[in-house]
């Protein structure tokens, strides 16, 4: 059990090894079909507790891209976490599938889970963590700027949710300059911000954590927002509205940056909130290639578990 690699947070695959992920999922994109580490077809659990789009669509192309069987379960089909302990449920499920995916709300859950589980544990979004989004996002800064490392990528908004979590620990990984800007509040845990302090002394990267959204913005080369109202918050809506007005992405906002920053969003986006409709159908915005690379990223990641636990083999797959 102790050889399974696992996926729950940004800090379990190292910068060397986040780097080969990546580079796996720009080959994955250019050679569509060209890997199947799941043929047979073995199967791949994929549960959701929370309601998706994205997640739930690039999960089910991508496995069956890999030659795999997509196992879509929603949370009231199944017993894990209620009537079955989740320990129970992933020794079960470890004989059954091939790789567990769990869009979730406790972090400590995928701990439990991917404890007691013999095959790879994906966390496809808890809520304090986001790393497949991330994987996506880093790809999708590769192909706009052609490298990660050296670059300022900024997040304003809400800070203190799993999204700044993920651009922090993410992005430092990536060896980037990362700005997390919000309210007082509103910003990342001293746990978070210095786990992500660790990292960025090991690639050369940076942490900055302000109130400041003009000063995160100077010179920035990516630019980063997430919903201002999250799943559960609906009932803050007009608070968080007037909290968080100062770090709208608007074309305000951009003329800070530089002028040849691209503009990141994970969708759902409310245009006129937390970013403006000039800015997101502008040509500054990736978000759509944001989005499509969900599915190579996730991909990746799948492919280089399954490698890296033993379960699978392909000589391209760099360890």
């Amino acid at each position: 059990m102790s050889l399974t690699r696992h996926f729950l947070t940004d800090l379990d695959l190292s910068p060397a090894e986040q780097s080969k992920v990546l580079d796996l999922a720009a080959a994955m994109k250019a050679d569509k079909y060209g890997f199947t580490p799941y043929a047979g077809p073995q199967t791949v659990a994929v549960f959701f507790d929370k309601t998706s789009t994205r997640t739930r669509v690039s999960f089910h192309a991508g496995i069956a891209e890999l030659g795999g069987s997509p196992l879509i379960i929603n949370s009231t089909d199944s017993q894990l976490g209620h009537k079955e302990t989740i320990a129970d449920s992933a020794q079960v499920l470890a004989r059954m599938v091939s790789t567990i995916v769990w869009r979730t709300y406790a972090q400590s859950g995928l701990e439990e889970m991917a404890a007691n589980s013999t095959v790879p544990v994906i966390n496809a979004l808890s809520d304090d963590y986001h790393p497949c989004q991330l994987l996506a996002d880093l790809l999708t800064v590769r192909e706009h700027k052609g490298k990660t490392a050296g670059l300022t990528m900024v997040y304003l908004g809400d800070s203190a949710n799993n999204m700044a979590n993920s651009y922090l620990l993410a992005g430092v990984t990536a060896g980037m300059h990362v700005r997390i800007a919000g309210p007082e509040g509103y910003l990342p845990s001293a746990e978070i911000i210095a786990a992500a302090q660790i990292r960025a002394e090991e690639t050369g990267g940076s942490v900055v954590i302000t109130t400041d959204a003009a000063q995160a913005l100077e010179d920035a080369d990516v630019v980063v927002t997430d919903t201002w109202v999250s799943m559960g918050q609906e009932d803050e809506k007009a608070a968080r509205q007037k909290l968080f007005v100062d770090y709208a992405v608007d074309a305000e906002a951009m003329k800070l940056a530089k002028d040849d920053a691209i503009v990141l969003h994970c969708l759902p986006a409310y245009r006129g909130y937390e970013i403006s409709a000039e800015v997101l159908d502008g040509p500054q915005s990736v978000v759509f290639d944001e989005a499509e690379n969900r599915v190579h990223a996730q991909k990746a990641i799948m492919t280089w578990l399954m490698v890296a636990s033993g379960l699978a083999q392909d000589p391209r797959v760099e360890l």
